[in-house]
């Protein structure tokens, strides 16, 4: 079997590029164990803030330029609702925070993104005397449907192998890739953290960073915004929500932990005042950079060999602009910017 591209790994980064294939008419096949649960388990939010420094996301405008673009059509592609406009509404604890949010509105790079408009809180469920600030042009993306609907799609395509990846069974020429019956112009590996066990690309500095959700119910709270304090809530449809995140740089596996749930619980309860219910907890290791900029790029010495990972704690918007970026790099030797390229380091 011959294909231009063999890309391993389907989470947002390998759907994001391999969608780009299908686009440009380039034949792929995909390899995925499903052994890497961050996609699946995000929050799925696009939010151009930093909302704990009230400073811009890198590159925001052209992230979210790509988000507008990409979700719509995978969700033509796909048949499912993906892309959900969703307002963000950080909590204001003081005066002094309020103050904060109108000056960082007033900055060029953030007064797109920053209404103006004070919001008082009518939720009576909710703790927040100050009122909220509002974010514009954000949104949420159903990370699990869409990593569901699109391994469905390659399989009925038949372009899906689940199976893990064996590195010892990649054969390096200088005219193709070989791996067991397949031949392939060009290898990208978009493991996640599963990176860290790749023989070519474990040098890079990814060092993964746990998070850990909640799924609650909670009849009475009634919100459809994102609520952003010491925690967010998403709302995710019949008095559903979830709760996150935690942090933690140590566990590396993908296994929920009482210590997570008691931190969340502790959070939210500071939060909102209603009755709810913990009805599921989720864990995912994020591959997370020491820079916080994604590894992108091509391997230094086997020039058929890419890499599209490190997309951290924002993968929803950031997947698209990198993937593009890895795929014009490649096929039409366009340089990759330096922020991202891997050879930074």
């Amino acid at each position: 079997m011959e294909v231009d591209y063999l890309v391993i790994g389907c989470g947002l980064a390998g759907i994001n590029f391999c969608h780009l294939l299908d686009t440009h008419g380039k034949s792929f096949l995909v390899y995925d164990n499903a052994s890497q649960h961050s996609s699946t388990v995000a929050g799925g939010l696009y939010n151009p803030v930093v909302l704990k420094r009230f400073t811009p996301v890198w590159k925001s405008g052209e992230q979210l330029a790509m988000v507008a673009s990409i979700y719509p059509k995978l969700e033509q592609q796909l048949g499912v609702k993906l892309d959900f406009d969703l307002p963000v509404r950080r909590v204001f604890h003081s005066t002094e925070e309020q103050n904060n949010w109108f000056v960082a509105s007033d900055k060029r790079e953030l007064s797109p993104y920053l209404s103006t408009q004070l919001i008082k809180n009518d939720n009576n469920f909710i703790q927040a005397p100050f009122g909220f600030g509002e974010v514009l042009s954000t949104g949420r993306v159903d990370t699990q449907t869409l990593v569901t609907s699109y391994r469905s799609y390659l399989i009925h395509s038949q372009r899906l192998v689940e199976e893990e990846f064996s590195y010892e069974e990649l054969i390096l020429n200088e005219a193709y890739l070989g791996y067991k019956n397949i031949k392939a112009k060009h290898f990208v590996f978009a493991e996640g953290f599963g990176l860290k066990k790749n023989p070519f690309f474990k040098d890079l500095p990814l060092t993964g960073t746990k998070g850990e959700l909640l799924t609650i119910h909670a009849p009475d709270l009634k919100i459809d915004f994102v609520l952003k304090s010491n925690a967010f809530l998403i709302p995710m449809g019949n008095d559903v929500y979830r709760v996150g995140a935690t942090y933690e740089w140590n566990d590396k596996s993908n296994v929920p932990t009482k210590e997570a749930k008691e931190e969340l619980v502790s959070k939210l309860d500071t939060i909102i005042s209603c009755p709810y219910e913990v009805i599921d907890q989720h864990a995912g290791i994020r591959p997370t950079v020491i820079d916080r900029r994604p590894l992108v790029g091509t391997h230094s010495t086997y020039k058929n060999l890419h890499v599209l990972n490190g997309l951290g704690t924002r993968g929803v918007m950031i997947a698209p602009y990198v993937a593009q970026a890895l795929y014009e790099a490649i096929e039409e030797g366009k340089p990759l910017e330096p922020e991202i390229d891997i050879h930074r380091f």
